[in-house]
């Protein structure tokens, strides 16, 4: 599999009668054309990209091949480099596929046709694992073998292995839909099933992603289009529902985090407020499999921070990068895009706007980017079904990055965007989440609302631990470092009540109107309610091993910067570093003592910190941290 911007080596097509579209994809008729002429070379010199995309396609599979005046556009990812460090691609449309991987939610089985009872059961207990693996999804390929030989199954032998691939399903209370079918030769073929089974404490389940982007590129306008079921009329009426505020509507801008949610039930049809005339966001979120939650993020550089303390306190599985076409990269885009590769997440790129103008010169510029050396990713152009599937398959190694070309306006390209989202996998297997809905409560705040006739109501993201309606609870730390006991009354996810969340879901949570609340902030954190007071405190004082991403000169003791901790925004001062006296500088790592400047706040070992100032960048991990009630040696 490579990537969009690959080029062609001339020496493989002449020694292969079959070469590899620039999307991984088992193409003949280019090594054929290589054997005879260049002369259709030399015509792309003038084609744009919706000219090669109907060229190279017509009817069949789009492949899209880079023009030679382009060539020479940066230096390109070389398909060795790229299959040698990325886990194995699931591309039907090559004559075998990788080995089946032991770990992961991808299975392969060659037939289930009459098992025996034992045979069975042991096939639903692999599911079930293979379901764990994949956070409530499993990726099923049928008539491939283990060693990724696309032996294919007759019609009869294909219809009995996915009735028994069902049965299986059944027994695990979980749904199956077919994502994609290779006929073969001697009418054999080959079916890639998506099976799906809902946790039995969740309704569905859930992906967070944030949408984030320079300004003007169509972020509202894009979640509006999705999220509504109706396109955009080209003047900004589809991004009226993403806005809170007057004055956002009057600018146009976002300034502050908007969620959206777009639901999915098991045959992969969409679910959203164009579903009826009466939906509403609870009706979406009890009708749907799949629930993707979306956070429209500020582009604008006067709300970086706003934007910052969203991608590091609610930490969504994926990310979106809203490029407008026809308008260079921003210094603001290419700000987002370090700060989502900082914190290791997930993320692909939507051009919008295609419309207006061919997005030929912004993909480069994308290509260019994302090759760098700061960032070693390969850019995938999505341009079918096939192609999405294939790019979702290397969500988990990060390094593949799919590019979308979309209209608001005329929907093109939505289609795939929207197919992309259903099949995206949070990233987090059960037994991790398992785990940490074991082990304490951490709910951090980061918004708080005053209700009528609810009181104080607090929204953010439960990081750990299990949270239920009567609960006794501890919120701080005040400006002592304690934590005061209060009770939860109500509890509210995707805009509905619910009676419990669990770790890794992000909820709204009210208070008994008997407890005496104390002043609330953004950054406090609530905690189990222990006997003992001294086992919460908040710190001024923390340690962290850190790494500058960029910095003009060196930083020493002294220097201020904006932290960012989980929800935690506060200005901290560096009053110590260890084992370097020249100070630290960009790509340097050092050990350093932070003091918070404001007030105290909750920190515990192993949380990541990201902090800047200015075009100054840096992250790390805290590796101590000093509570009031103890005195920092």
């Amino acid at each position: 599999m490579s990537s969009f911007f690959d080029l062609f080596d001339p020496t493989a097509s002449s020694s292969s009668s079959e070469a590899t579209d620039l999307n991984g994809n088992s193409t003949s008729s280019i090594s054929s054309s290589s054997n005879t002429s260049n002369d259709d070379d030399e015509d792309d010199m003038f084609l744009s990209y919706e000219e090669l995309l109907i060229k190279k396609g017509g009817s069949q599979k789009r492949s899209v091949a880079i023009p030679p005046r382009l060539q020479n556009h940066a230096p390109f990812v070389q398909h060795q480099q790229y299959s040698s460090s990325c886990s194995p691609v699931i591309d039907f449309d090559l004559d075998i596929l990788p080995p089946e991987p032991q770990l992961g939610n991808i299975e392969y089985k060659l037939k289930l046709i009459n098992p025996s009872k034992q045979r069975f059961e042991h096939l639903v207990t692999q599911m079930k694992w293979r379901l764990r693996e994949g956070n409530g999804e499993a990726i099923y390929e049928i008539g491939v073998s283990d060693s990724g030989q696309l032996h294919g199954l007759s019609d009869a032998d294909m219809t009995c292995s996915l009735h028994t691939l069902n049965q299986m399903a059944r027994k695990l209370d979980a749904s199956t839909s077919v994502l994609r079918r290779k006929a073969l030769s001697a009418g054999r073929s080959v079916v890639e099933v998506l099976v799906r089974k809902i946790p039995d404490d969740q309704h569905n389940i859930e992906v967070r992603v944030a949408v984030l982007g320079g300004a003007d590129a169509g972020k509202s306008t894009l979640l509006g289009v999705l999220t509504q079921g109706e396109f955009d009329n080209g003047r900004g009426r589809a991004r009226l529902n993403m806005f809170r505020h007057m004055h956002e509507i009057q600018t146009g801008r976002t300034s502050c985090i908007s969620h959206e949610t777009l639901g999915f039930d098991q045959q992969g049809n969409v679910i959203n407020y164009k579903y009826n005339e009466m939906m509403t966001a609870e009706e979406i979120s009890d009708r749907s499999t799949k629930l993707v939650t979306f956070m429209d993020l500020a582009g604008h550089r006067r709300y970086l921070k706003t934007t910052v303390q969203a991608l590091s306190g609610y930490s969504p599985h994926h990310a979106i990068l809203v490029v407008g076409s026809g308008s260079t990269i921003s210094n603001m885009t290419q700000e987002h895009l370090a700060i989502v590769h900082a914190l290791d997440m997930p993320f692909s790129i939507v051009v919008t706007k295609c419309d207006l103008i061919p997005p030929d010169d912004v993909l480069f510029e994308l290509k260019t980017l994302l090759t760098a050396v700061g960032y070693r990713k390969v850019p995938y152009l999505i341009a079918n079904e096939d192609d999405v599937l294939n790019a979702n398959a290397h969500q988990n190694v990060e390094q593949i990055v799919p590019i979308f070309c979309v209209s608001n306006v005329t929907g093109d390209g939505l289609d795939l965007l929207t197919k992309y989202l259903y099949v995206l996998s949070p990233g987090i297997s059960n037994s991790e989440k398992e785990r940490l809905e074991q082990e304490p409560i951490e709910f951090q705040i980061d918004e708080i609302f005053k209700v009528a006739e609810v009181g104080l109501v607090v929204g953010g993201l439960l990081c750990k631990g299990v949270i239920t309606e009567n609960v006794p609870v501890r919120i701080g730390p005040q400006l002592d470092g304690t934590f005061l006991p209060v009770t939860v009354q109500t509890i509210h996810r995707n805009k509905a009540p619910c009676r419990v969340v669990r770790a890794g879901q992000s909820a709204s949570l009210s208070f008994y109107p008997g407890d005496d609340m104390p002043p609330l902030r953004r950054g406090m954190v609530i905690l189990p309610d222990y006997e003992e007071e001294d086992t919460a405190y908040g710190s001024y004082f923390f340690q962290a091993r850190v790494s500058v991403l960029f910095h003009a000169t060196s930083i020493y003791e002294g220097f201020q910067t904006t932290m960012h901790i989980g929800s935690i925004r506060q200005t901290a001062v560096i009053v110590g570093i260890m084992g370097q006296t020249d100070g630290i500088r960009t790509n340097q790592t050092a050990s350093v003592m932070f003091r918070f400047v404001r007030h105290p706040e909750y920190v515990r070992p192993g949380m990541r910190v990201l902090f800047r100032e200015g075009t100054s960048k840096g992250i790390g991990k805290v590796t101590q941290v000093f509570p009031l009630n103890q005195k920092v040696k």
